[in-house]
This record gives C-alpha cells, sequence and structure tokens, in this order.
C-alpha cells in the first residue's frame, strides 16, 4: 500500500499592526490549512475575523510548545497542513517555535511564508547602516545580566536591534545610559505600521529626556537599534581588570572571561589568564 504523503508545517508572518500588511499568498495558505497554530487564539481571531478566514485554531505558546509538538507532528504524519503564526510578524523572532520546527523537521516539510518583521521594518527607517547588523533580541531583565548584555556591545561596530516591552523600556535605555555612555547614538522605534507609529533618533540621553517627558510616550511594543562604534576603544588592562572583578561576583571565572572577552575585544585566553591572577586594584 502507498504510504500516505505527510502534511507540510507553514510558517506564516502576519501583520505586526496594521492587518492590511498581509500578503495574498499567506492569506490563501490560513484559509487553506487543516490548523493554525497560534501564539494566542484570542489576538490572531482579529485577523482571521478580518479576512473571514474560519481555520480551526489551536495554541501554541512558550508554556504548552513541548506537549504540543508531539501531537502537532502526528497530525501532519496524517497528510494534514499546519500553519504556525505568531501574535504579530515573522514566527521564532522571539517568538515561539524552535522546539515545533526542530520537531518537525526530521518527519515532514517545514516552507516559510515570508512578510512583516519588525526588527527588519525598524532597521530599514532607522538611517543606521543595514549593510552588517546583529538581532539580539529582549535584554535580560536582571540587572546584572543587562549590564553585562549590554557591555558586550561597547565596542560593537555593528548595528544591534533589540526588542523590548513597554514596561521595561525606560529601565533598559537608563542602563545603556550606564553602560555605554549617555552619548552612544541610538533610535527608537513603537508602533509600527500603526496609528501612533513613531521613530525617534538620538544620544542615548537625548532619548531617555523624551521618554520622560510624556509617559505616554513609554505605551506600545519598541524595537531599539544601536549605532556601531567606528573604530573599537581602546581599553586599559586596568579597566579589564575592573570589568572582570564585577563580573567575577556573579559568574564563574570562565564565564566571566567569556563576556569580558567580548566587552572588551580582546582574546578569551588573555581575559582568562588576567582573571586567574586577577590583581587587587
Amino acid at each position: 500500500m502507498q504510504k500516505k504523503p505527510t502534511g507540510i508545517l507553514y510558517i506564516v508572518a502576519t501583520p505586526i499592526g496594521n492587518l492590511a500588511d498581509i500578503t495574498l499568498r499567506a492569506l490563501e495558505i490560513l484559509k487553506s490549512v487543516d490548523l493554525i497554530a497560534a501564539e494566542d487564539t484570542r489576538h490572531s481571531k482579529i485577523l482571521l475575523q478580518h479576512y473571514a478566514i474560519s481555520t480551526k485554531m489551536i495554541a501554541l505558546h512558550d508554556y504548552n510548545e513541548s506537549d504540543k509538538s508531539l501531537k502537532l507532528l502526528e497530525f501532519l504524519l496524517n497528510g494534514k497542513n499546519i500553519a504556525l503564526i505568531s501574535d504579530a510578524g515573522t514566527p521564532l523572532i522571539s517568538d515561539p517555535g524552535y522546539h515545533l520546527i526542530n520537531t518537525i523537521k526530521p518527519h515532514a516539510a517545514v516552507m516559510p511564508i515570508p512578510g512583516p518583521c519588525a526588527l527588519i521594518a525598524a532597521l530599514s527607517a532607522s538611517g543606521l547602516p543595514t549593510n552588517q547588523f546583529i538581532f539580539a533580541g529582549f535584554p535580560p531583565i536582571k540587572t546584572h545580566e543587562r549590564e553585562g548584555f549590554l557591555q558586550s556591545f561597547i565596542n560593537e561596530t555593528r548595528t544591534v536591534v533589540l526588542y523590548e516591552a513597554p514596561h521595561r523600556i525606560l529601565d533598559l535605555i537608563t542602563a545603556m545610559q550606564k553602560n555605554l555612555g549617555e552619548n552612544r547614538f541610538i533610535v527608537l522605534a513603537k508602533e509600527l505600521t500603526k496609528t501612533f507609529e513613531t521613530i525617534s533618533c538620538g544620544t542615548i540621553n537625548a532619548i531617555q529626556k523624551w521618554l520622560t517627558e510624556n509617559i505616554k510616550k513609554q505605551k506600545g511594543e519598541f524595537v531599539v537599534l544601536i549605532k556601531g562604534v567606528e573604530e573599537p576603544i581602546a581599553i586599559s588592562d586596568v579597566e579589564i581588570y575592573r570589568i572582570l572583578k564585577i563580573l567575577l561576583t556573579k559568574l564563574s571565572t570562565k564565564d566571566a572571561s567569556a563576556l569580558a572577552a567580548k566587552i572588551t575585544g580582546k582574546s578569551k585566553h588573555e581575559i582568562y589568564q588576567k582573571a586567574v591572577n586577577l590583581p587587587k586594584i
């Protein structure tokens, strides 16, 4: 007996705000698949109702992805097609789906349906260099982890792109003042493609003042872009030892050395040797 062909998992990008920003192909896929796996079915229902799409949905999010992945694989092995969507933009970009993809790929086809993505939209309109950039997702929430994360970009020559939630944006900018310096140039893009879309640029100090002059400016989903440095900053041994001393209060020698190497641009071996022979300063 001929084996039944497996279904396809489609990774479908959806609008990041304006519902008109969806491709004809995405609409066709969402209407034709047997099931839509959505990050939040209540949120995605708005989009589906707008385009009169009645395809059945199930929730797939960070808290149930491990459990649901095997069930969705079984669905595909039975020849059914699935579309994966997130709340907004391209799935898996700081959204659920990684575990699902790695469960599916050895057994069934995975096909991207490209479209909106907040980081690309912000980058394209930022005025910052786009030939090379780093997407670093959401910064850590804990203070010392966030500081180490930001310090790793002190000498970064490429544009750095971050996401941040509205209730943490001011804390992030304040931490950037401390760890990257008040005069580092950044771009803040919020509510992209929506009614109150805003793209502001300036020094970290200027953006911090802009955010605090009206609390309404802190509302919305944010993309933060950091301009790369033209030349890496020369860091003295004294500064390297100071960085190591701070990192070693929270991290192992190996981990502190690896992070310090990123921050300073020095080799891991050189920094590790300094860590194990750390003088009193």
